[in-house]
């Protein structure tokens, strides 16, 4: 438990209630002490076993003065600003006299032989009892498990093996009887030629004794048969979900096999996993995944990486995998899967189109796609969403008028940020000044130390600042533009303590480009325009992450962008930005990704009903423009037979005058809270469907076109592969059979994944738990206002 240094003890909160600066210390204090008792339950870093924070109150006035670090070893003191700084050089760096390794070599000393160990003259303390070679080694071990468990124990006997100082096993006659008064607080272990690293071959000399012994005992427990055969099947399961993350070598590492035997199983090996094994689950996947569309009346076909994901709200984009192999693949690698009415997704194939393709050759893979789908999957097929190849799509549409083929909203909204790139001048100007002066802090000596200097006294890290891979390309590359300006913009305060430097002075003397990188730093309105650009991003961004988590539902797209409207209109007056110029990109890049169906599923989707004066819940016709409103009516009437037509534009009428039962509309439009992300969403999105096919089903016609617009996907994004994967496609793809096997892997993982309705990446997974902060980083916040 910690400690504090004071006076008689009071309540640090009674006492230090009027005094601002004693709060912020029994705060600072306070933070210590809770990341060390989440240390203490194995929640933290190893240093706070040894580190234990303590209160100094000043002796007058007994309030709270400063916080402390008391190492529980050497009771030498520290200043608690920066603990893992402390450990490291205190504790690792071997400045306290108590802490080491179990075996650290002393090398005043020479090694001690292993047949010294049968010496029965060997005594431990100041019991003196004698112990066997066996005793000797069973105690050596229990000295390394302690030192590997990393527990302190402050109130431990004089038996204990807590690690002290290393020194050498002897029979310690002399020794023992000149230091006869402190016998009860010194350690001594075993100090071999080789080193620590000759404790495993202690460890398995002992082994050998015990198993010469006791030579029936079972390395590990017995399993029956089917306990093995149902291990197998799960562990085949994870090794094929996990889709390249875990490599088949791996299968065979002698620590994986020690594993399998340590808990009674046999080992496994490579061919027991890519042959029959590989094929059954495969074929299981396949047969469950065509009954389930055979079962559905019609379907939605998403078709995803054709467009290479290389924007800001990518996760595939890595500044250091420009120029690589699985950039390639990456772009080559098109998925297609079917998007059911129910919501569920299923995964169908994946395509390598070997390069860039043209829109002759896209429209006749996707055509390809739809023919190969069982259970008349042409008829049944209503549509097709893609996040590139528009005219590939268009040409679909014209061929079968059924159909409603819809670009992808996340690609819409990344595109946006492209054009804003492009064409807004804003944005081009900040670009080029915050790379020229990324450039030069990064490339001119003088200017990079200084750079890295105050960075890390400011920000603790030296860094130098991102810049993208291919100036030339920006517009291009918007993630890594992206990342430059936030860069940037965090060290603002470095930048400006580097050009007031002496030594930078000294620079920009003789180099004109110094002299205009200090006058941007300098610049209060390069400043204000970098923050407006850097919000403009981010805030499209969110959206687009937001869109790739939500997956919306067509009728969804009109309110989207409307929503991206407001918060736009919001950015130009919150940054003083004329409204004119931003406006007309947004409205460019809105048609070239409109669709009628957009403003059709908005109208007939029971989930944006507006309620009248008159109590009556009627489709929202009032937030449409002229033009929109004549795009449902045409739509409407391509979708439905010649015969139909009328009948439908009549029903059309009919559902503007009369709406929705307002219970049933109610009940439709009823939300919860997500228990994950807190949102409140629509507690039972498949009810807008429900409705049509139930309570209005009056609407023969028109009935048909809304419970087959409603259900259709705005995103073609779904299953995520990993770049284990994608390499070991880019080693085997001119194989077939090693082609052939990634082909069912990867349908078995997305199967099962979509299944479970897990659209996340596992890499992107590790990469969110590396990038959280350290108990340093918790601590941050409680020190901010250290003295």
């Amino acid at each position: 438990m910690a400690s504090t240094i004071s006076m008689p003890p009071t309540d640090p909160s009674s006492s230090s209630t009027e005094d601002p600066a004693a709060k912020a210390v029994n705060k600072r204090y306070e933070g210590l002490i809770t990341v060390r008792t989440k240390a203490t339950k194995g929640k933290g870093a190893w240093y706070w076993a040894h580190l234990e924070p303590i209160l100094v109150r000043n002796p007058e006035s007994r309030l709270p003065k400063a916080v402390k670090l008391k190492c529980s070893l050497c009771d030498a003191v520290f200043s608690a600003s920066n603990p893992s700084r402390t450990a490291a050089e205190h504790l690792k760096r071997g400045t306290c006299p108590n802490f080491s390794s179990v075996l650290r070599p002393n090398p005043s000393l020479s090694p001690l032989p292993i047949s010294s160990l049968a010496s029965p003259s060997v005594s431990y303390h100041h019991n003196h009892r004698k112990r066997s070679p066996s005793a000797a080694v069973s105690l050596l071990r229990n000295q390394v498990s302690n030192n590997n468990s990393h527990d302190t124990n402050n109130n431990s006997n004089s038996n204990s093996l807590a690690i002290v100082e290393s020194t050498r096993l002897l029979s310690y006659t002399s020794h023992t009887n000149n230091n006869n008064n402190n016998v009860g607080l010194t350690q001594h272990h075993l100090v071999l030629s080789g080193g620590k690293e000759d404790l495993g071959a202690l460890a398995m000399l002992e082994d050998s004794v015990k198993k010469l012994k006791s030579p029936k005992i079972s390395p590990g427990p017995a399993l029956s048969k089917g306990q093995i055969d149902s291990a197998f099947d799960l562990l085949a399961d994870w090794f094929y979900e996990s889709c390249g993350s875990v490599s088949f070598s791996s299968l065979e590492h002698p620590k994986f096999r020690a594993f399998l035997n340590q808990v009674g199983m046999p080992a496994i090996s490579r061919r027991d996993l890519s042959g029959a094994r590989l094929d059954n689950k495969f074929y299981e996947a396949k047969d469950e995944s065509e009954a389930r569309i055979r079962d559905a009346m019609f379907f939605q076909v998403a078709s995803d990486g054709w467009k290479r994901k290389s924007c800001c709200c990518s996760s595939y984009t890595s500044s250091s995998s420009g120029g690589s192999n699985f950039g390639c693949v990456e772009e080559n690698f098109v998925k297609f899967s079917v998007n059911l009415p129910n919501g569920s997704s299923l995964y169908q194939k994946a395509v390598f189109t070997g390069g860039p393709v043209s829109t002759k050759q896209a429209e006749e893979v996707l055509w390809e796609t739809v023919m190969g789908i069982p259970g008349n999957g042409v008829q049944k097929c209503v549509g097709i969403v893609s996040d590139h190849k528009v005219k590939a799509l268009k040409n679909l549409e014209i061929q079968n008028n059924w159909m409603v083929n819809l670009s992808c909203q996340l690609q819409g909204f990344i595109s946006l940020i492209k054009d804003f790139s492009k064409e807004l001048l804003l944005f081009r100007t900040v670009t080029e000044n915050s790379l020229k002066l990324a450039n030069f802090v990064n490339n001119n000596l003088q200017a990079r130390n200084s750079f890295r200097k105050y960075k890390m006294q400011e920000l603790d890290c030296a860094g130098l600042i991102r810049v993208p891979f291919n100036e030339c390309h920006c517009s291009s590359n918007i993630a890594h533009v992206f990342a430059m300006l936030e860069d940037i913009l965090n060290c603002s305060q470095v930048l400006q303590m580097v050009v007031l430097d002496d030594s930078y002075k000294g620079i920009c003397i003789e180099d004109p480009v110094a002299r205009e990188v200090a006058s941007i730093v300098q610049n209060e309105g390069f400043w204000n325009d970098l923050g407006a650009v850097y919000a403009l991003v981010k805030l499209i961004r969110g959206m687009a992450h937001e869109i790739e988590v939500e997956r919306p539902l067509i009728g969804q797209c009109l309110p989207l962008w409307e929503e991206l409207r407001v918060k736009v209109k919001e950015w130009c007056a919150k940054f003083n930005i004329a409204e004119a110029p931003v406006e007309k990109i947004v409205e460019k890049r809105f048609r070239k990704n409109y669709h009628p169906a957009w403003s059709a599923a908005f109208i007939l989707d029971p989930l944006y009903l507006i309620r009248d004066t008159s109590g009556k819940y009627l489709p929202p016709f009032k937030c449409l423009t002229h033009e929109q409103e004549k795009d449902v009516d045409k739509l409407i009437t391509r979708l439905v037979t010649k015969e139909e037509a009328h009948v439908a534009l009549m029903e059309l009428m009919k559902w503007r005058s009369e709406g929705l039962e307002p219970l049933y509309a109610q009940a439709v439009q009823v939300k919860q809270r997500d228990s994950v992300t807190g949102k409140l969403k629509i507690a039972n999105p498949q009810s807008s469907r429900l409705v049509w096919e139930t309570c209005l089903s009056e609407y023969k016609s028109l009935g048909k076109v809304a419970v087959r617009l409603i259900f259709l996907h705005a995103t073609s994004c779904g299953f995520k592969r990993n770049w284990s994967l994608m390499k070991w496609i880019c080693v085997h793809r001119h194989s077939r059979i090693g082609l052939e096997r990634a082909q069912k892997m990867i349908f078995i993982a997305a199967h099962s994944k979509l299944g479970r309705r897990d659209f996340s990446n596992e890499e992107e997974k590790d990469a969110d738990l590396f990038m959280i902060g350290s108990e340093d980083d918790i601590l941050n916040g409680v020190f901010t206002d250290a003295p």
